[in-house]
Parts: C-alpha cells; structure tokens; sequence
C-alpha cells in the first residue's frame, strides 16, 4: 500500500493559513512547496489564501504554487481579486466564493467574470436559507458546491442530519462538491476541550458514496469499522466518490495523513525499513 491510494490523491487542499493553523503566509508557502515534494505529494491539493491576503502573497516566491482564493465576502470580492490575481501573475486555478447574496447572482456573476480555466466553489451558507434552492441554482453550472464542516465555536459545526442533508442533496442532483472546516481527523469524534462535535474526513467520503446512509456514515466512531469499508470499496466506486467529494481544505496535511497509516489505509514508504 505504499504510496498515495486513489482514494485520498488530491484530497487534502492547503488551509495552513486560516484557523486553528493560522500560520503567517512566508511560512506556509516554503510548507506547501516542502508537501509538494514529499512522498504523499499525490495526496495534495492547491494552496488556500484569503483574497485580502493577496497583495502579502504576492510579495512571495510562488514558483509551482498553485492557489485558490477565498473570497468570503461574496460577489462584491470578485472582480478586484480577479484583476489582481491577474496582474500579480498569481497561478490561480480556482477561487471559493461565499453565497452572501443568492445563489443565482453569485452564478451569474462567476459566469461572467471568472477566467478560462479557473474552476469555481459556491460556498452554500448554513444560515442562507433554502438548502435545496441553493443547490437547485448549481445545477447545470460548471461549480462545485462547498459547505462549512466546522468553525472554532461548537456552534459551528453542522449536526449530522444537517450534513447528511447536504451531501443527499449534491448526490441527487449530481453535484460535486467541497467541505472545509473542521475535517481535521479522519473519524468523528467529540473534541474533549470544546465539546464540539468534529465530523470525520473518512466519514464524508463514505457518506459521499452511500449517500441514502449518509446520517449513519457520518454518526459512525468506529474507526475500525470506517476502515473496513473502506478497503472493501471497488476502483468503480471510488471513482464515483470521488467524483463527488473532491477535496476539502485543512491546515494540517500531515495529521490527516497520520490517522489514514493509524486505520492501516496508508503506509509510509520508509516505515518499514
């Protein structure tokens, strides 16, 4: 099993600067390039910046950094982080944009604005409204959905059901999607210092292929019996998974990459010399 198995490539999109990493921008960047570059390179995606951070990112040696902006302000953050990726000559390859005002305009004015080969992420707000609606207004657009899995409040993490409801939702309208937040072990558990209810990463990714059991998937603890789903998945429904939940963003990528060896779901290459 040594190496990166098709499950995991690419799942794990650099937040290294947003909380409770927090790490300042000239340490994440040489941190990103190191993950690029080492063994599990397969299981990184593109690197994470706030579009208010841009103008501090540029001020730094971004040679093979691929980067998506954040744009939490919605819409009206758009334009601006466009021109100024543009101008920068940032590798943008994607931006994640905060539905403050409904969906239809923040499809709209992707449509109108993002460049050719920029991919976009719409983020579904857990206060916005209609669930369904929402993601009724993705349908037959080229974005994926993302949704808040976590925060640093309790508040912030979405029940079960409420996540179940998400992933059920994308799956019957055959949306792709993304999380962020909160994901940051592989198997749900209650953090003993907050209380909060953490969602597992591995969790998601079964729900995302089962979604009629999302809600026992994702209430599952059983590491053990996560595991085992997991290795009895076909390269066919990995696929589909997949093709479903393509990533999420976390400021670790290498406690992520710990539990997956923990579960026997990956294996360093020099553990056993």
């Amino acid at each position: 099993m040594t190496g990166i198995p098709s499950l995991f490539r690419g799942l794990f999109d650099d937040a290294a600067v947003f909380p409770p990493g927090d790490l300042s921008l000239p340490e994440a960047v040489p941190a990103h390039r190191v993950h690029r570059a080492a063994w599990y390179a397969e299981a990184v995606g593109p690197f994470l910046c706030g579009a208010a951070r841009l103008d501090e990112l540029t001020t730094l040696d971004l040679a093979g950094v691929q980067v998506v902006l954040v744009l939490p302000g919605g819409v009206g953050q758009l334009g601006p982080a466009l021109a100024a990726s543009r101008a920068s000559g940032v590798d943008l390859v994607s931006v994640e944009i905060a539905a403050t005002t409904p969906v239809p305009e923040v499809v709209a004015a992707l449509d109108r604005l993002l460049p050719d080969g920029v991919t976009a992420a719409v983020e579904i707000l857990r206060d916005g409204g209609d669930l369904a609606r929402s993601l009724d207004a993705l349908v037959g657009t080229p974005y994926r959905a993302k949704f808040r899995t976590g925060g640093l409040t309790p508040q912030a993490f979405p029940s079960e059901a409420e996540l179940a409801a998400f992933v059920s939702g994308c799956a019957e309208r055959k949306l792709a999607y993304k999380c962020t937040a909160g994901l940051h072990n592989a198997v749900r558990h209650t953090d003993a210092a907050t209380g909060s209810e953490y969602h597992g990463f591995l969790n998601v990714l079964l729900a995302a292929g089962a979604p009629e059991r999302a809600g026992e998937l994702l209430a599952e603890r059983s590491g053990k019996a996560l595991a085992a789903v997991a290795g009895e998945l076909t390269d066919c429904q990995i696929d589909g998974i997949r093709s479903s939940f393509t990533a999420f963003g976390t400021c670790s990528i290498v406690d992520p990459l710990a539990d997956l060896a923990a579960l026997g779901l990956l294996e360093h290459p020099l553990e056993n010399r």
